[in-house]
């Protein structure tokens, strides 16, 4: 497949700053095809891609921080396997310039896109691991992920906004939120999800707008978990329980 100098430029850049090169360069392109391009898309590359990435940031954690239990082990890995940091990690490869996009994702800047590039990283992953082997994925991840998991801080407990909320309401021992989706329209990437979080007799309900019902959800808990913060405080609920 002949390349524009812009995403040839892109591709050899990819392949130097993950420190591997391809041996057959079109499973690299396929993992950095979206579907509104071609029907051999990236989208069986993600799955395979998804499982490499999650087993090998387990493991890098597992033997950096022999000491701590699952839960935290779990939430750390959550804080550094999502969207941003893929995404974060795309846009330093300069992965945007490489990407084979449909028209309609060109002209709405799918090349930015935190979904599609984060999708592309994992795709990626399973693309060096059908043109090597497994170990090789795994080192391509441990490259990738190095410093992030040097740094990861063991004092700054990072929750996702749906534990945190959870959590407060156990804490003041008050009923859990109910979600649900109040509308949604369209599919795949043009999929847009309106989600409600209900606190119920608290008679507070936020709503939020996303791509996914996921981050839509979050987003929700967030606004909410806010709200319980800033007028239900727990050092009050402590004390009125102490009288």
């Amino acid at each position: 497949m002949k390349h524009n100098p812009v995403r040839q430029h892109a591709l050899e850049q990819i392949q130097r700053r993950i420190g591997y090169t391809f041996k057959q360069p079109q499973l690299l392109e396929q993992s950095l095809t979206h579907r509104s391009f071609s029907g051999r898309n990236n989208e069986r590359f993600e799955f395979v891609g998804d499982s490499i990435l999650n087993y090998t940031v387990a493991k890098m954690l597992f033997d950096t921080f022999p000491d701590l239990p699952e839960g935290r082990l779990s939430r750390m890995r959550a804080n550094l396997v999502n969207q941003d940091t893929l995404a974060e990690i795309a846009a330093d490869l300069n992965l945007g310039d490489a990407l084979f996009l449909g028209q309609g994702e060109l002209k709405s800047g799918g090349f930015r896109r935190p979904s599609i590039l984060a999708d592309a990283m994992e795709a990626m992953f399973a693309a060096v691991s059908f043109d090597a082997d497994f170990s090789t994925a795994e080192n391509t991840v441990r490259h990738l992920f190095a410093e992030r998991v040097k740094k990861a801080d063991l004092n700054r407990e990072d929750k996702d906004a749906k534990t945190l909320l959870q959590e407060s309401l156990q804490a003041r021992r008050w009923p859990l939120p109910k979600y649900r989706i109040e509308h949604q329209q369209g599919e795949g990437c043009d999929a847009e999800f309106s989600i409600a979080c209900d606190l119920g007799e608290l008679g507070f309900i936020s709503r939020a707008k996303a791509s996914s019902r996921r981050a839509a959800e979050q987003e929700a808990a967030k606004e909410a978990y806010a709200w319980l913060e800033a007028n239900h405080p727990q050092k009050h609920i402590l004390k009125s329980r102490k009288k």
